[in-house]
């Protein structure tokens, strides 16, 4: 199975040095706790944010979050009790399809956020950019403030995402000023060195869970059908942003070829102008006639719930998913999952026996596999269950942040020392 080529990654650092019991799996370097200053653009939740807040909790004692702007993500750390820091200026503008041109103009907006964070950092053993528009801030900083630049990619840098510009840009950043770059799947790892990243500064180390956040969930069903007026039947949940690239659409196409009996739950709203597509969208639920069976639930906090409630989650991303952290959390709710078989779902699902993967894009194929789930639940408890056991052991939070902190202590032990 693909998971077996990155354990390796996933076992303790040889070298590690004593942990300070304070400080706990955050690492000390020559008797002192590490340091670290967390970079992010982004005031929104998104998979990299909730990614990061569990990577930032085992450092608050001696780290702190940047974020370039506000927004739910700041609630979120602070009610982890993550130190976090709000820049109260305007946010950068320049986007994942932005061009050299709009990538000049928004100079004036970034030199000066790179010189607060060279300042910043100056008190931090270590810059960790956690996005794109963050590994272009943290590397001019890490330059001006001398500091070792640690990049955690969670973004497959291809076409379908990124415009070419700003592929160079962080393959170019990442190559001559990151000492060490985090991959979330080996699909990122590829993407990276197949737009020109040095294979010898990437390593492959998983997004961790707490499967203790997914145990013992209450069903929603009875107040979800009394707030949203869903019929009992079959279930499935669909959880991410509504974009094109996450593939709503692709599900409600499949609808046409399922009985009435199935419900849909979309759980998630429009982010980053995308809007015209939940309009679109609407549409084409009303033109099916599907407006009884697909449910908009808007953003919600109480994920692990609602996807214990649901009888499938569908993962219909229409370009590679870098991870795919929703089928992770799926599987400790205990969950099954079909998912779209490209990019770093093929690394989560073993086929037919921790879930199903059909071919991206294909609304005919997902209804079939979706009918065939229907009608078997005995194999769905089955395979609920055979998918807790390893999602449980092989994307433990625990070992995944040991991981990271080894890596981190690492690198800046190698940094001062040379």
């Amino acid at each position: 199975m693909p998971l077996k080529s990155v354990v390796h990654y996933l076992q303790p650092v040889d070298d590690w040095l004593p942990i300070d019991k304070q400080v706990g799996i955050a690492g000390v370097i020559n008797g002192l706790a590490m340091k670290v200053l967390f970079l992010d653009q982004s005031g929104q939740l998104g998979g990299a944010e909730l990614s990061l807040t569990d990577v930032a909790k085992h450092f608050k004692h001696q780290g702190l979050v940047y974020l370039f702007e506000g927004g739910p993500f700041a609630d979120k750390l602070a009610a982890a009790q993550v130190p976090y820091k709000v820049r109260q200026r305007p946010s950068l503008s320049i986007s994942k399809e932005s061009g050299l041109w709009q990538g000049l103009l928004s100079l004036r907006q970034l030199l000066p956020l790179v010189g607060e964070v060279a300042k910043m950092a100056q008190t931090y053993d270590l810059i960790y950019a956690n996005t794109q528009k963050a590994l272009v801030v943290g590397a001019m900083a890490s330059v001006l403030a001398r500091k070792p630049l640690v990049y955690h990619l969670r973004d497959i840098l291809s076409a379908e995402h990124f415009s070419p510009i700003n592929r160079r840009v962080a393959i170019t950043l990442a190559n001559t000023c990151a000492t060490l770059v985090i991959a979330n799947s080996q699909a990122t790892r590829q993407a990276f060195m197949d737009a020109g990243g040095r294979p010898q500064l990437i390593k492959v180390v998983y997004n961790g869970f707490d499967p203790d956040q997914y145990e013992g969930q209450p069903l929603l069903r009875p107040v979800l059908q009394q707030q949203h007026a869903i019929q009992e039947g079959f279930w499935i949940g669909h959880f991410s942003r509504l974009s094109p690239w996450k593939g709503q659409h692709v599900l409600v196409d499949a609808l046409q070829y399922l009985d009435e009996a199935v419900q849909v739950l979309l759980v998630g709203k429009a982010l980053f102008g995308e809007d015209d597509y939940v309009q679109s969208l609407q549409a084409k639920i009303l033109n099916f006639g599907l407006q009884d069976h697909v449910h908009f639930l808007g953003f919600r906090s109480d994920i692990p719930a609602l996807m214990a409630s649901c009888d499938l989650v569908a993962h219909t991303s229409t370009s590679p998913e870098p991870f795919g952290r929703v089928i992770i959390e799926s599987m400790l709710s205990g969950c099954p999952v079909v998912a779209a078989k490209d990019g770093g779902a093929t690394e989560l699902i073993d086929h037919g026996k921790t879930g199903w993967l059909c071919p991206p894009n294909d609304p005919q194929q997902l209804a079939q596999m979706i009918g065939e789930c229907q009608r078997q639940p005995q194999l769905r408890q089955k395979i609920a269950t055979q998918a807790r056991v390893q999602a449980s052991q092989t994307f433990s939070l625990e070992q995944t942040n040991q991981v990271i902190a080894g890596l981190l202590q690492q690198h800046v032990r190698r940094t001062t020392s040379s």
